[in-house]
């Protein structure tokens, strides 16, 4: 297919019908994503010569594919709903801000490592939906809530989840986690401090920045190299969950210094309910400490992993031609391990902490269907929307129309340009989406083909799309939807857009200058 105007934007169409319907006719993204699925069969079909025996193929593919980031879906919105009902996660909220009397402290505790390790453990607009309330409870503002919750969680996006985007990052290039993982670890590392310092200045202004900032800068780096080693360790998927691990440690360290010092004297062993009943901070914890001992066993253990590593599921896919002469080479579908997936690890540690709270009474009658109801829910739209959007991306990669919109922009993006460009392209397909795994699934492959034709390093683009991915979709019209949906701002959420668009694209402009200057100094070439 030749290069022109018309055949790029043919080729550009199923990513325009996505950008029309969620901005401008607000569609969810399962709907969005069934229609731009449709317009790229017909215009594969159509105009890139795809038969129906490639696009039948392109879509078990994409099945396949997709099945590998909804396993770590349900079993993790399966895990969240277990911890909630337990009182796990109101027993968190409650007693974090006990910790210190400092307001900009509290908003920190609350809306950047509370927000970012629940985006660890399950992500998926909880972080919002949770520490927005909880905020708001504190005294802050609810446009503040939902600014602090959704900032603050930006840089964990990315390795949060069991790292559910970084594997839709690999699943989609077919590239493996110890390349592309340093480079978008460090990324997303340093962007925890701009996230700090902005959720710093939302609560307590230019004095809260200036009292906090030695603690932000101390958490920032402390959270960085957690997150950076962790993912050198190869076990990018407790990245984000193990940092803000750390990171809350550390916070809770900080309290003690006189500056932010506890003045209440609350129990941090164990806590009150609404009902009277006390509970065990070890036992809440469980679920937690639990889901960390799994993963690190089995990424760890070498004999386990291997033994884990047996279960494997797959496909053969054969070579795909279309009429106009573009071949797909015969290839393996995306390796799915049944019983060390991080899906498996989550649906563990679900089974193990819901085992350990009801035998704690933490559960009351009806607990099950007060768990499963959300879960799937909750999971149901995501599932549709990822299999759509997968579809789409899949058969425009197989039938070359990935290639030309990255051809078309390599020639009108330099080499000396583009890395400025990539991550805001990563953000603005999470901000259309509303996640940065659907962002990864649209122009990974996209940014992939156009690294290499500029002759850049496709780890280093590569860590720019999900890195910018990650924190634009803090920026997201879903995320923001539920996070005033929790405040009380239902119908007026244009009043957080604004300021959530200015704040949110500070970060992303980070990554782009940090992307230039590793590419200057060579580093992930």
């Amino acid at each position: 297919m030749p290069l022109n105007l018309l055949t790029w934007l043919l080729a550009f169409s199923p990513v325009i019908v996505v950008l029309v319907l969620m901005l401008g006719l607000r569609w969810g993204g399962s709907k969005a994503g069934a229609m731009a699925w449709f317009v790229a069969v017909l215009v594969a079909f159509f105009f890139f010569g795809a038969g129906p025996r490639l696009i039948a193929y392109t879509q078990a593919k994409a099945i396949l594919l997709s099945l590998d980031v909804l396993y770590i879906i349900w079993t993790a919105l399966l895990l969240y709903h277990i911890a909630d009902e337990s009182g796990t996660v109101r027993m968190i909220g409650t007693m974090l801000p006990a910790l210190t009397p400092d307001r900009t402290m509290q908003g920190l505790l609350l809306g950047w490592l509370f927000a970012s390790f629940l985006q660890g453990m399950g992500g998926f607009g909880v972080p919002v939906a949770v520490s927005a309330p909880l905020l708001v409870g504190l005294g802050f503002s609810p446009i503040q809530a939902v600014l602090m919750s959704c900032i603050g969680h930006g840089w964990a996006v990315n390795f949060g989840s069991l790292a559910t985007s970084f594997q839709t990052l690999l699943a989609v290039t077919n590239l493996p986690g110890t390349l592309l993982g340093p480079p978008s670890a460090a990324l997303l590392g340093i962007s925890a401090l701009p996230c700090g310092l902005i959720v710093a200045f939302i609560g307590g202004g230019w004095e809260g920045v200036r009292r906090t900032f030695p603690a932000v800068l101390l958490l920032s780096v402390v959270m960085g190299l957690t997150q950076y080693g962790l993912v050198v360790a190869r076990v990018w998927t407790l990245g984000a969950t193990g940092a803000a691990l750390v990171g809350l440690m550390v916070g809770f360290a900080l309290t003690r210094l006189p500056v932010y010092r506890q003045t209440n004297g609350q129990s941090l062993t164990s806590w009150v309910d609404e009902n009277g009943r006390r509970r065990s901070l070890p036992v809440a914890f469980s679920a937690y400490a639990i889901l960390v001992v799994l993963a690190f066993g089995i990424n760890l253990i070498e004999p386990l992993r291997a033994f884990l590593d047996r279960f494997q599921f797959t496909l053969q896919f054969p070579e795909l031609r279309t009429a106009l002469g573009w071949v797909t080479q015969a290839e393996s579908g995306r390796k799915i391990d049944l019983l060390g997936h991080p899906g498996a690890v989550l649906l563990y540690s679900s089974l193990l902490a819901a085992l350990i709270y009801r035998r704690a009474g933490y559960f009351r009658p009806g607990a099950w269907k007060r768990i499963l109801t959300p879960v799937v829910r909750g999971a149901v739209n995501s599932s549709l929307g990822i299999v759509a959007m997968v579809g789409m991306a899949v058969i425009m990669s197989n039938t070359g129309m990935t290639n030309l919109l990255a051809e078309g922009l390599s020639r009108n993006f330099g080499a000396a340009f583009y890395p400025l460009v990539a991550p805001f392209l990563g953000a603005l397909g999470a901000f259309i989406t509303g996640s940065n795994n659907n962002s990864n699934v649209l122009f990974a492959l996209l940014q992939m083909r156009t690294a290499e034709l500029l002759k850049l390093s496709v780890p280093l683009i590569l860590a720019a799309q999900t890195a910018g991915g990650s924190l634009g979709s803090i920026m997201a019209p879903a995320k923001v939807i539920v996070g005033c949906s929790t405040v009380g701002l239902g119908d007026n959420e244009s009043v957080v857009m604004r300021p959530i668009l200015f704040y949110g694209l500070l970060p992303v402009a980070g990554v782009a200058l940090l992307t230039v200057l590793f590419l200057w100094l060579g580093v992930w070439s």
